[in-house]
């Protein structure tokens, strides 16, 4: 469980210009902006609390904590989605979009 005094992020420049440029860019998924928008937070120089972070950007402090945390734990690796488990799927999006028409079509 995150607590309310993360680890400390200290973010060298080189670091702090990637996550910056993935916050910029347009086509960065929003999850990781949003991830990254939590690191740079977190990163400020008054070290603030999971709580001020949370409040700062709308979420939740487990939220803050937890990709702090990560973050803290693997570097920018940890910001990107972990695998999902389960049975992967067995047909495409595309077909998927195709059998969806030809049902519409029927009725």
């Amino acid at each position: 469980m995150p607590r309310p005094f993360g680890s400390v992020v200290e973010l060298q420049d080189e670091l702090r210009g990637k996550l910056e440029a993935l916050v910029r860019a347009g086509s960065t998924p929003q999850a990781l902006v949003f991830r990254c928008r939590i690191v740079l937070c977190a990163a400020e120089p008054d070290n603030p609390s999971n709580q001020e972070v949370a409040a700062k950007l709308g979420c939740n402090r487990h939220t803050a904590g937890r990709w702090r945390e990560r973050f803290v734990a693997r570097g920018l690796e940890g910001l990107q989605d972990a695998p999902r488990s389960g049975r992967p799927r067995s047909f495409s999006p595309r077909g998927a979009g195709r059998r969806h028409r030809h049902c519409q079509q029927q009725d």
